[in-house]
């Protein structure tokens, strides 16, 4: 650990200590030796008596500042990693931090933009909307009159990230050394986490850029508004978006007053969620209450309003894939479905018992659907079957854990405006249409049409691909194996491989022949062109590895 860092850290520790947070002191050697001097340590800024262990964590990360803040925030989606009633603390801390004066702010669009703040905007406002620990918020008015807002990052803000990561490091390299937990926690991959999250979140333009393929995913607006992006007057530290109005999802008392139809915006905010991650596979990470607000001028078709789009997820094909069948298989109760799901996936190693794991998700899933369905948590029920696969070597994809968090606050924004809706009900039929349109015959014949440029384009790579993948094989044979049964596997690959690579260069010969005779002008050559077309692709089709 780096000397310079060694008061800084010592400073951690003894906030922690101030918070009564010892175990966390104990689990670090290091710092054992301060609760010595625990009478000398500050006290804290609030009375602690009768606090539990989470809501004092949650404080003593406020009063370390805002990147523990942001380390925090992280934390509270690592259900996996963290228990319960830590993460729910966790997820309450606020971005929140005093603002940096509005003429540096200017100063910022100024330099950003390489022109006067009266050439870009027809008036800018110094004193922000709202100020967080990396940038804020200006209202402004454009020169064609319309409202706009301007985020700007805080000056100086990469260095101080940048300091304030390595004292997170340094700590993480502690807590992976000497803490009990150190495997399960993994101390250094939240450390990375973090480190990414804030390094997209000092890219404005990369946000901008999320936010312009947001709104064009719900381009017609009907069910979620996103505000333009104006790209003119945006760059790296600079944002400039439309300015909308609404009121925060969690406002009931003016939703009502605004007659808003509650159970209609809780069933659209669910069926939002699934359109996000398996229709389009890009959705809004960080979809707490002030980041969705409610259109209350349409209040017989309310809509939501999206803002804030520094953390956006999206999904590999395959766990998209993947997931989603195990969404409707956890929709229609086939456990064993749900434990052959995650081998397939790759998530679980292929030598797991799939018995002891169809056992375990039954023990999970059984006491929940005791309940009347909209009283089942999906999101609950979901962490938890996370969190027991984990004995079965479970291994997932940061952007899985991160969908975690993203279903737990869509589910609690949904039952806080209605109560009494069945996730269930409204789920189901949403993803069953939306896994049917996605992998239709017609969209698979537009993909491979889309694909077979690149296809024509690999063709006459084929011959030395083929040529080079069995002297590979041949060479492979010829080793001594001394297990008789990967002798046996090793040979049926071998098969495998040749006769996907016969029927590839066959598929792929058809269809550079398809293409030549496309190109005559005879009616018979076209004729002939389709069925060497559909030979080859049958060839294609016939060669495909199969599990």
């Amino acid at each position: 650990m780096p000397l310079k860092v060694v008061p800084r850290v010592m400073r951690v520790a003894s906030v922690l200590l101030a918070y009564r947070l010892d175990e966390l002191v104990d689990a670090a050697h290091l710092f054992r030796p301060l609760k010595l001097v625990r009478p000398l340590v500050a006290k804290p800024r609030v009375n602690v008596d009768g606090l539990s262990r989470g809501a004092r964590l949650r404080l003593a990360l406020t009063d370390l500042g805002p990147i523990f803040v942001k380390a925090g925030q992280v934390l509270s989606t690592r259900r996996d990693l963290v228990p319960a009633d830590i993460a729910d603390e966790l997820a309450q801390l606020q971005d929140q931090v005093p603002p940096f004066p509005g003429a540096e702010a200017r100063a910022i669009v100024e330099q950003e933009l390489k022109a006067p703040i009266t050439t870009l905007y027809a008036a800018f406002d110094e004193t922000p909307l709202a100020s967080a620990s990396i940038a804020q918020v200006h209202a402004a008015t454009l020169h064609d009159g319309s409202a706009a807002v301007v985020k700007v990052l805080r000056p100086g803000i990469d260095k101080q990230i940048a300091r304030d990561v390595k004292l997170l490091r340094s700590l993480g390299e502690l807590a992976q050394r000497w803490h009990p937990n150190a495997d399960k926690i993994r101390p250094l991959d939240v450390v990375a986490e973090v480190e990414k999250m804030l390094e997209n979140e000092l890219d404005l333009q990369r946000e901008g850029a999320s936010a312009s393929l947001l709104r064009r995913n719900f381009q017609s607006g009907v069910d979620m508004y996103v505000p333009a992006v104006h790209w003119d007057l945006t760059a790296a530290r600079v944002l400039t978006l439309e300015r909308v109005y609404g009121v925060s999802c969690d406002d009931i008392a003016a939703l009502d007053a605004a007659g808003v139809d509650r159970k209609a915006l809780a069933v659209k905010g669910v069926r939002l969620f699934y359109e996000q991650v398996f229709r389009d596979n890009f959705f809004h990470a960080d979809a707490h209450p002030g980041n969705i607000w409610v259109d209350t001028a349409r209040p017989g078709e309310p809509r939501f309003i999206a803002l804030d789009f520094g953390i956006m997820g999206s999904l590999p094909e395959e766990d998209q894939y993947w997931l989603a069948q195990n969404f409707i298989a956890l929709f229609e109760r086939d456990y064993a479905r749900i434990a052959q799901l995650h081998v397939d996936a790759g998530w679980m190693p292929s030598t797991v018992r799939l018995d002891e794991l169809t056992a375990a998700v039954r023990t999970v899933c059984e006491p929940y659907f005791t309940r009347p369905l909209s009283q089942i948590s999906l999101a609950e029920l979901v962490v938890k079957l996370f969190q027991t696969a984990r004995r079965y070597e479970l291994t997932l994809q940061p952007q899985l854990i991160l969908l975690q968090k993203t279903l737990l606050n869509i589910e609690g924004v949904g039952r806080m405006l209605d109560p009494q809706i069945d996730i269930w009900a409204v789920a189901h039929p949403v993803l069953k249409r939306i896994l049917r349109e996605r992998y239709s015959p017609l969209r698979t014949l537009r993909e491979m049409r889309r694909r077979l440029p690149e296809w024509f384009h690999a063709a006459p790579q084929f011959p030395e691909l083929m040529r080079d993948a069995l002297r590979q094989v041949a060479k492979g044979e010829r080793q001594q194996v001394a297990d008789p049964n990967a002798l046996a596997q090793r040979r049926e690959e071998a098969l495998r491989t040749r006769r996907s690579l016969a029927f590839g260069l066959l598929g792929a010969s058809l269809l550079v022949g398809s293409a030549v005779l496309w190109t005559q002008a005879s009616e018979h050559a076209v004729w002939h062109a389709a069925a060497a077309g559909v030979a080859g692709l049958l060839a294609f089709v016939a060669g495909w590895p199969r599990r």
